[in-house]
């Protein structure tokens, strides 16, 4: 009978920011290739370690979200940049991002659960970052049509631990009331929730659990847009 995974263990230790913020000064594919071992040993290996005990805890959160610990098309975000359309050609991501997608997303726009991994900068994110039009008018909508459970979703037990962050419209979107009183919320164009942590925190034991019940606390956000754009949750 397998073990259950132990959420108390320490997966991530300094030497992953330290790895990070080296590649930021070094972002070119010979020094990478010099040091992938420590890209291997300090950041994918214990990320995919991470995904792959933190399934069980958030089947509890949904069952309906993936923990995926492949090495590739899995909830670790590759390190290399796309530069195809970019006029930066700096070949390597100088963060580390991991998202637990919705069983029925294929691509980084689903509502999912969100960490990220930087020198100076970690945070957690839930929602929707940069839906497509279709999903982003079903959004809008329900919030039309429910605002009370928009406000509940987004309450004070959700702002109590997270911010509303993200793109918006400068005017209120096509037949959209300029007027309506959660207009500033109907302009949004991400609806997505962040909180920051510390590294301190990313690399004490217990970061999983830690990071489940982060994720629990946004919950309500995911809930409200699953519901909107018709998947459970």
């Amino acid at each position: 009978m397998p073990h259950a995974p132990d959420l108390t263990e320490r997966y991530f230790t300094p030497s992953l920011f330290t790895f990070l913020k080296e590649l930021a000064e070094n972002n070119n594919r010979e020094w990478f290739q010099d040091n992938k071992s420590r890209y291997e040993q300090h950041v994918k290996d214990p990320a995919l370690k991470l995904i792959a005990d933190f399934g069980p805890r958030l089947e509890k959160i949904s069952p309906h979200f993936r923990a995926d610990p492949r090495a590739v098309g899995g909830s670790l975000f590759r390190i290399h940049r796309d530069t195809r359309f970019s006029k930066d050609k700096s070949p390597y991501k100088t963060h580390t991002g991991i998202q637990f997608r919705h069983e029925l997303g294929k691509d980084a726009y689903a509502p999912g659960f969100y960490l990220h991994l930087e020198p100076g900068q970690v945070f957690c994110g839930v929602g929707s970052w940069h839906p497509d039009s279709t999903t982003l008018r079903k959004i809008r909508e329900a919030i039309v049509e429910d605002p009370t459970a928009w406000k509940r979703a987004v309450g004070k037990r959700f702002r109590n631990l997270y911010d509303l962050e993200g793109d918006a419209l400068k005017r209120a979107p096509k037949g959209v009331d300029p007027e309506h009183p959660l207009i500033d919320d109907l302009r949004r164009k991400d609806f997505i929730g962040v909180t920051r942590l510390s590294q301190k925190a990313v690399t004490s034991a217990g970061f999983a659990d830690e990071l489940a019940a982060t994720f629990k606390a946004g919950g309500s956000l995911v809930r409200f847009i699953c519901r909107a754009i018709d998947v459970p949750y």
